[in-house]
């Protein structure tokens, strides 16, 4: 079998977390491969509406195994604390959750450190969750950093006073609030819990897995454009969200490649800061923002909105080699009489159709305008119920991208999603 993954096309926020949730009856596994509780993938079905941040997107199937890969970073307390609420709605996690013994653990330090690193950055903030996940990645790429299979050494305690103590030592400011001892003894109850998990080999298993003919999905997190190489630099997450990442993330070889289901907005959103050329400023803006619910999963802060931004998408198509699109949240424009799409960038009197390296606030974008479809699309389940103006906006990007729309999410239950496959 090949691998097949999916991950966000734009600056995350896309709603891939109901697509795996949609997809995940096709497969044995779902793998997350990067990226940690600064995630924030929300499903929805029936009554239920839940956050998943550490904990992949097939845990609400039973007898699909989900693994947390090795290039996920973990932090116990959250992830004690989403599998508590996971077993109060009669989810087993400890039997369906197996954990890379190569995921690097994320301390109350790493989270100390983030938050005042981002509060000296001053106007110049990245925007960070505030999770710890830039130290801890820094960590683990300087070699310092504690990995979930340490957690069963003798000598672990050790190891977490020295890495500790080597994080306070560079830092003589403390954020507010922050209690070192209860910090901690908070962080410790989450490593006992943690041993109640099966830890594995990841690499090992998930090709024996895919030689055994068991399907497997990679599930990513964030976006494209947040990508640490390819992303909106220096405004980016600090792990690779690209499908590259995928491979280095669960330990296998590009030449086990198979779909690659890259995930859309109608229009586009960016929580923090950062350059976004088609962000939308006044009412239509606020209207998109209000209609798509758009705040973060993750940190609740107000999402910006703007128009789809093209340009980028394909980029993402390329980067990714995307072999199949998702659009979520066409059900927000039902509304709109017009919507408008960047096909192009001016920047200092050139008109660009790439993603330049100088990606700032000098971008300006190049619009194309569709007239809306002006129709409630929440109640489609079949292909010929879309309206003809949805139609002909999704064969437009099926054009420019050159990669068919296979899925078209119209609402946030998993049921309200129009396979087009």
């Amino acid at each position: 079998m090949k691998l097949d993954v999916i991950l966000g096309l734009q600056w995350g926020d896309e709603g891939k977390g109901k697509i795996v949730d949609v997809l995940a009856p096709e497969y044995d596994v779902i793998a997350r491969f990067q990226g940690g509780p600064n995630a924030g993938h929300s499903l929805s079905f029936g009554d239920v509406r839940h956050v998943l941040h550490n904990i992949p997107s097939g845990v609400f199937h039973r007898n699909i195994i989900n693994i947390i890969g090795n290039g996920v970073i973990i932090d116990p307390v959250i992830f004690m604390k989403e599998c508590e609420t996971l077993v109060k709605m009669g989810i087993e996690p400890v039997k369906s959750i197996f954990i890379s013994r190569k995921a690097h653990l994320i301390l109350p330090s790493h989270r100390m450190m983030d938050c005042v690193q981002e509060q000296s950055k001053g106007i110049s903030k990245i925007g960070s969750t505030l999770k710890g996940i830039g130290p801890t990645y820094t960590d683990k790429v300087s070699r310092n950093g504690l990995r979930a299979g340490d957690i069963f050494s003798d000598d672990f305690q050790d190891k977490f006073a020295e890495l500790t103590s080597k994080h306070l030592q560079c830092f003589a400011e403390r954020p507010e609030n922050w209690n070192e001892t209860e910090e901690n003894l908070k962080w410790m109850k989450g490593i006992e819990y943690l041993k109640n998990f099966r830890f594995i080999n990841s690499e090992y298993i998930i090709n024996q897995y895919l030689r055994e003919g068991k399907t497997i999905l990679a599930e990513g997190a964030q976006g494209t454009m947040l990508d640490i190489d390819f992303g909106s630099y220096p405004f980016v997450t600090s792990s690779n969200t690209i499908c590259a990442g995928a491979y280095t993330g669960l330990g296998v070889a590009p030449g086990l490649a198979g779909k690659t289901f890259g995930v859309f907005k109608a229009y586009c959103t960016r929580v923090g800061s950062g350059p976004f050329p088609t962000e939308i400023s006044g009412k239509t803006g606020e209207l998109i923002q209000k209609l798509g619910g758009e705040f973060g999963a993750t940190t609740g802060r107000p999402r910006r909105c703007g128009w789809l931004d093209l340009v980028a998408l394909k980029y993402a198509v390329m980067i990714n080699g995307v072999t199949g699109l998702v659009m979520t949240k066409a059900d927000v424009l039902d509304d709109f009489d017009e919507i408008q799409v960047a096909v192009a960038y001016k920047q200092h009197g050139q008109i660009l159709d790439y993603v330049p390296f100088g990606y700032d606030n000098s971008i300006e974008p190049v619009y194309k305008s569709f007239k809306g479809w002006k129709s409630d699309i929440t109640g489609c389940t079949r292909q010929d119920q879309l309206p003809a103006g949805l139609k002909e906006y999704i064969r437009f990007l099926e054009d420019e991208s050159g990669v068919p729309v296979i899925i078209v999410s119209v609402g946030q239950d998993r049921k309200q999603t129009v396979d087009l496959r």
